[in-house]
């Protein structure tokens, strides 16, 4: 009986000779830049804890940075975080870049309604030309803050800034010696400042459209996992009171 013999299509068991490529990573760089629903442009971050110009690294080495940035506007925000670096060989060497985006949803975390209602004025002595006593106007602003976030606050510094011909008193928690107010999701909370012209006679002086223009009111808190938030109010206004 004969045998039909086939031709063998398995590799020829030679010595093959192989050239590894060794890449060297340098120049790496981290940008950062937001982008706030109201802005034209990005913003640049600045990145803290990592080097401000281009780092070489080693084998097994590695680059982080941490970016801080104020939210004070409601909307779609995005994070752009660009990585560049310079990969080397002993031949040749190209520049690699990546990008990639972070996307989020800002949300308001406390609502502030406001009221503003005119005080008895106050004798004040006058200029040094006038010997008689003027009578200095006040108000009491009133606000009431509302939790519409999901999670626990502390409520930790509430302040205004009043114009230059203003002056305020505090009249909340500091002041009484309380502790800081603890808001629950959907709990509210009352505060109060009694907003005066200053003693030394400066008068304010109302807006075309009759108004006196008080100054802004800040408020900071801290939430369940310690992360701190601030909201800063526009300028609070109430109607000028019209001398009869």
């Amino acid at each position: 009986m004969s045998h039909q013999r086939y031709p063998s299509h398995d590799a020829v068991k030679e010595p093959h000779a192989i050239s590894l490529k060794v890449l060297r990573i340098r120049d790496v760089r981290i940008d950062a830049e937001m982008k706030t629903p109201a802005g034209i442009r990005a913003q640049k971050l600045e990145l803290s804890g990592a080097a401000t110009g281009p780092l070489d690294l080693a084998e097994g080495e590695t680059l982080q940075g941490v970016v801080t940035f104020d939210l004070k506007e409601e909307g779609n925000h995005v994070l752009a975080v660009t990585v560049s670096y310079y990969e080397a060989s002993d031949t040749s060497g190209r520049t690699r870049t990546f990008r990639k985006l972070y996307q989020f949803i800002c949300k308001p975390s406390l609502i502030v309604r406001t009221k503003v209602s005119a005080l008895p004025g106050v004798k004040a002595a006058g200029g040094e030309e006038e010997e008689e006593e003027e009578e200095r106007s006040r108000w009491v602003l009133e606000a009431q803050l509302e939790n519409c976030s999901d999670e626990v606050m502390q409520l930790e510094k509430v302040a205004m800034e009043c114009e230059a011909e203003l002056a305020y008193r505090d009249c909340n928690w500091k002041v009484s010696g309380s502790t800081k107010p603890v808001l629950h999701p959907g709990e509210t909370e009352q505060l109060c400042f009694v907003v005066n012209e200053k003693e030394d006679g400066t008068r304010v002086k109302a807006t075309r459209d009759g108004r006196i223009i008080f100054g802004v009111l800040g408020i900071g808190w801290r939430g369940e996992m310690g992360n701190r938030g601030f909201l800063s109010t526009g300028k609070l206004a109430a109607k000028a009171q019209v001398e009869v």
